[in-house]
């Protein structure tokens, strides 16, 4: 895989990870502040457990592996679905039938 070049210390982007493909997957910047308000994900994060997972993840160089072995781990899962669930409210969703 090639490593994305950045000036050592610069602030990466959106941009520099994201590919056309993955445009349609981007979650608005007004969605993303919703985490940061959500009493049930200040729940989750006092866990410590998570917050070495996610550390590890941040720092990892093979963040899609490591994602998919931490989606063995429970709280991971939870921190995940509650993400999910702020940024993707159930009712919007097109559920498609059994």
């Amino acid at each position: 895989a090639a490593r994305l070049s950045s000036p050592a210390g610069s602030p990466w982007s959106v941009e520099d990870i994201l590919t056309e493909d993955d445009e349609q997957d981007r979650v608005p910047l007004q969605k993303l502040k919703l985490l940061g308000e959500s009493e049930e994900l200040r729940g989750l994060l006092l866990n410590p457990h998570l917050r070495q997972l996610l550390l590890t993840v941040d720092q990892a160089e093979d963040k899609s592996s490591l994602m998919k072995k931490y989606m063995q781990e429970p709280v991971f899962v939870e921190f995940a679905d509650c993400c999910l669930r702020i940024v993707e409210p159930p009712e919007k969703e097109n559920v498609l039938p059994e």
